[in-house]
Order: structure tokens, then C-alpha cells, then sequence
């Protein structure tokens, strides 16, 4: 394979802007604390992609709870799409996952959530991402 030219160049350029992205997205969600792990149970009020579109989108789950909603983070679209699992509004979950700050808001990074009696682990015990 050439290394010079302007497709080597094009494929650098590209290299270099999914390298960024991914990073941009590491740094975005705050670090799993298994300090703060917590247990909620409550039922599924949305599910929300982001990007809403294209790209690899991420899966927050809005939950009904009491006193107030919580924002669950999941996982990427593509590891539940692998493992063929699907969430609905207005279906009970219990999430155990570490309770964080994010822009202000508490947002729960969920590493088990327990649906239909199975639990789907998407994190490991120290908080490392199974995708």
C-alpha cells in the first residue's frame, strides 16, 4: 500500500476524525464509580438515541420513578441490537448502576438491568463497558 498520495492523505484525514469523535464521545459520560452504585426500579417512560440519527448512536433510558424521572445511560445501539433486546415504554426495569453527575443532572450509567425476570449485564463489576 502507497504511503503518500492523495487517497493515503484522504484516509489519514479520516482516520484522524474517527479517532477525535470516539475520544469526544469517551470523554463525554463521566467514569463508572462503583462507590456510588445504587439500585432504581421503575418503568421505562422513553428510550433516546443520541445522535437521534446516523452515526453510532447511544441508548438513554428515561425512567418513571419516584419522586422524579431518571436518566439512564445504557449502551450503545448496536450491542443491544447484537443481543437482540429491545426496551418499550411503559415497561418495569430494575437498573443497579453508578449514580453520576453530568452536566449538573444525576444520570445513572447502568451496569445490570433487570427486565422480564432476565438480567442483561452491560457493564462488568468495576465498571468496565461489556460492548
Amino acid at each position: 500500500m502507497p504511503t503518500s498520495g492523495p487517497i493515503y492523505n484522504h484516509l489519514l484525514k479520516f482516520a484522524a476524525i474517527i479517532f477525535l469523535a470516539t475520544s469526544a464521545f469517551s470523554q463525554a459520560l463521566p467514569k463508572y464509580d462503583p462507590a456510588t452504585e445504587t439500585k432504581v426500579k421503575g418503568v421505562v417512560e422513553q428510550l433516546k438515541l443520541v445522535p437521534p440519527s446516523g452515526g453510532k448512536p447511544v441508548v438513554y433510558a428515561v425512567m418513571k420513578g419516584s419522586p422524579d424521572a431518571v436518566e439512564v445511560f445504557l449502551c450503545p445501539k448496536k450491542f443491544l441490537d447484537d443481543m437482540g433486546v429491545t426496551f418499550k415504554a411503559d415497561e418495569e426495569i430494575e437498573v443497579t448502576g453508578s449514580k453520576v453527575k453530568q452536566d449538573g443532572a444525576d444520570l445513572i450509567l447502568a451496569r445490570e438491568v433487570l427486565k422480564s425476570g432476565e438480567t442483561l449485564t452491560l457493564r462488568f463489576k468495576d465498571g468496565k463497558p461489556a460492548w
